[in-house]
């Protein structure tokens, strides 16, 4: 049976509306209209009432369907070889049909924007932002498609080690802008630590060099608050991209509306709440620790934890979608991922390198340097 879905569709003229980053409104690819978020909120529920006909009738046909073929196999036809069965794979996909066009989108179990490949439009699976599964905020995109090409492009000079036929010969494979699900954690850490700290001088007689190392006990205790410590919730995005394209700017949250979406990609969450916890537990529990030896460290020369005890009290965790911009380049036959901050325009990602370049470039420096060694040596 197909799922329900919905099309945001410009009141004027029926043609495709997508988010646009710049204006930060829902644009009209045809008339060009441009609407405010709240307007076109206003339209969802029409828009979801038609896609529940659509549902509806997509659901008979298949009723339907399945009808005929058993008066076909009463007739004599076998389709006993035709497996509709797809196994594991099946049960993680599903169907939809477009109200647009009436076509059927086959996607993974987890997306939850799209685009209908037939007729273009941006589609919205609704359900997979209802009930629990419904994000608290998000950050709408601001850095468009053109300036994450232009930032690829960018990233690429100044690499002294970067092949020269990368540049000259790689294409770009693909570019979609993602709202990412991510879970935010609140909370304040609480750290007591005690500290085995030395310093070391010498003193200089005509006979002697005299060497004292004092050795102290330094005693740190303190607290720290942390807001929204963002761990992306996708098993599909490397967790280093994300966490490497940080910071997102928080002024700029908004509470959830899929007026944000069309246009762009989405997934709903697929990692829970309580695997994401540990890593943003790990990440405020280690920043918290190393800002404490930092300052206990000032003014000596060692500084080694004897015993600590950090603590964090968490407050509720929220849920929001988070905008990337995914790229892939392909060069001889491997594919290079990289990613950009949709609001920041933060940009990563892994360039390869020309290993003889590199080794050239290598001996050129170590071959000098040794030899001068080698001369003072001797």
């Amino acid at each position: 049976m197909t799922d329900q879905v919905t099309n945001y569709k410009c009141p004027a003229c029926t043609g495709p509306l997508r988010f646009a980053e710049k204006s930060g409104k829902l644009e009209c690819d045809y008339c060009g209209s441009t609407f405010e978020v709240g307007e076109i909120e206003a339209m969802m529920a029409e828009a979801e009432a038609k896609a529940a006909a659509a549902k509806e009738k997509a659901d008979a046909e298949e009723v339907a369907a399945a009808a005929t073929a058993e008066d076909l196999k009463k007739e004599g036809w076998d389709f006993t070889s035709l497996e509709d069965n797809w196994g594991e794979d099946g049960k993680k996909m599903k169907i939809y049909s477009c109200p647009s066009c009436g076509a059927e989108l086959i996607c993974d179990e987890n997306t939850a924007a799209t685009s209908c490949p037939y007729c273009g439009n941006p589609t919205i699976v609704p359900g997979q932002f209802s009930g629990t599964l419904r994000p608290d905020y998000v950050i709408p995109f601001k850095v468009d498609k053109n300036q994450a090409v232009a930032a690829l492009k960018n990233h690429y000079k100044g690499k002294f080690f970067l092949p020269r036929s990368f540049t000259d010969q790689n294409h770009l494979e693909e570019i979609q802008g993602i709202y990412v699900p991510f879970w935010l954690f609140d909370g304040t850490v609480s750290a007591d630590v005690l500290f085995e700290a030395t310093r070391t001088f010498s003193v200089t007689d005509k006979k002697n060099i005299v060497t004292t190392t004092e050795h102290y006990n330094v005693h740190r205790v303190g607290s720290m608050d942390f807001n929204g410590i963002p761990a992306d919730a996708s098993s599909k995005m490397p967790d280093e991209m994300m966490d490497a394209i940080e910071p997102f700017d928080y002024s700029e949250i908004k509470p959830f509306s899929t007026a944000y979406m069309p246009g762009f990609l989405a997934d709903k969450y697929d990692v829970d709440v309580e695997q994401c916890a540990v890593r943003a537990d790990a990440r405020a529990k280690n920043t918290a620790f190393n800002m404490i030896r930092e300052d206990a460290a000032a003014g000596y020369q060692s500084c080694t934890p004897v015993s600590q005890r950090v603590t964090m009290d968490r407050a509720e965790p929220k849920y929001a979608m988070l905008p990337v911009w995914l790229l892939t380049t392909k060069w001889r036959d491997q594919v290079y991922l990289f990613a950009m901050n949709g609001q920041t325009g933060k940009f990563i990602g892994d360039l390869p390198v020309d290993t003889k370049k590199y080794w050239l470039t290598f001996a050129a420096i170590a071959l000098p340097l040794m030899a001068v060694l080698a001369l003072f040596l001797m």
